[in-house]
């Protein structure tokens, strides 16, 4: 072989090597990659139809949920959290038991208004009655400086002048101590039947102040019961569904508490103020008593007698 023909084979076989080695390390290279369409991306390459339908991408991507019931039950849910607007959202009957405490709170500031001005006018007229008996020498004496008055210090006179005109004509028989035992039985009926009569409406208050937290309780239960009704519903525990069923609840308790406490309060108040009204009648009807004792004593001293009414 010439020479020149071995160099031509050796470039040749040169040549092929190289290109079995290149096609080798064809198949071990990086593949290109493959870019996959973000979410947003893919929904935007979403198809509208001829009829106007939307045609969800064809890579599979997830359509946006839907809300859920919790979201739709919130949006109707009352926002106006004021009293007003509680008692507005409230159930029928948390409605009533709160219309009801309203109406025991107007009767507890009505009756303290009407008695406080009752209380105070009739201790003015009993202590008037108690100083013109106590400083009265006779009864006949104290009689005429209360007049025709109506008050119960009035009455209490009355009272003894009419028992001593009844048993006139037995007094110069026998001693005055029957006398004594039928005017005080007669006092005694008297102050008590003032005292009824100035304690009347007071029982209210009494049964006001026991029974209002109670039917308070009663609608704050019931509301509970309807917040956690509303709960199961809506399927969800957040704050904003939860607050305003118990919040409408609780405004029945306190209503509660609001007419309770100022019936209790008053109701000590006048429990009191009638003892010391008690306590002055039982002043005046102490006068009276002695007033009819002296004039029984005066009564074998025609002399003193006559002395002791001028």
């Amino acid at each position: 072989m010439s020479r020149n023909g071995l160099l031509a084979a050796l470039a040749a076989s040169l040549v092929l090597s190289a290109s079995v080695a290149a096609a080798q390390q064809q198949p071990s290279g990086a593949a290109p990659a493959v870019e996959t369409p973000a979410p947003a991306q893919a929904a935007q390459t979403a198809q509208t139809a001829p009829g106007g339908s939307t045609v969800p991408p064809a890579g599979g991507a997830p359509t946006p949920a839907e809300p859920g019931p919790s979201s739709a039950i919130s949006l109707t849910l009352p926002r106006d959290l004021s009293p007003w607007g509680m008692f507005m959202a409230a159930d029928i009957v948390v409605k009533g038991v709160m219309i009801g405490l309203a109406f025991a709170s107007l009767v507890t500031w009505t009756i303290w208004l009407a008695k406080s001005l009752e209380i105070l006018g009739g201790k003015l007229r009993a202590r008037r009655a108690a100083r013109a008996i106590g400083n009265a020498a006779t009864l006949t004496q104290a009689g005429r400086q209360l007049g025709h008055n109506g008050g119960p210090g009035a009455l209490l006179v009355r009272a003894a002048e009419e028992e001593t005109a009844l048993s006139a004509g037995a007094l110069d028989h026998v001693s005055g101590d029957g006398l004594k035992e039928r005017v005080t039985s007669r006092l005694s009926r008297i102050e008590a039947a003032a005292a009824r009569r100035m304690s009347r409406g007071t029982g209210v208050l009494a049964t006001i102040g026991s029974t209002a937290p109670f039917v308070g309780l009663f609608g704050t239960v019931w509301g509970i019961m309807n917040a956690f009704i509303g709960i199961s519903q809506a399927q969800t525990t957040n704050l904003a569904v939860v607050a305003p069923g118990i919040a409408e609840a609780l405004l029945a308790t306190a209503m509660g508490l609001v007419a309770a406490i100022p019936a209790v309060v008053i109701y000590n108040v006048f429990a009191r103020s009638i003892a010391g009204y008690r306590q002055v009648l039982a002043d005046a009807s102490a006068g009276v008593e002695r007033l009819v004792s002296r004039d029984l004593d005066f009564r074998t001293v025609p002399t003193a007698t006559a002395m002791a009414a001028q």
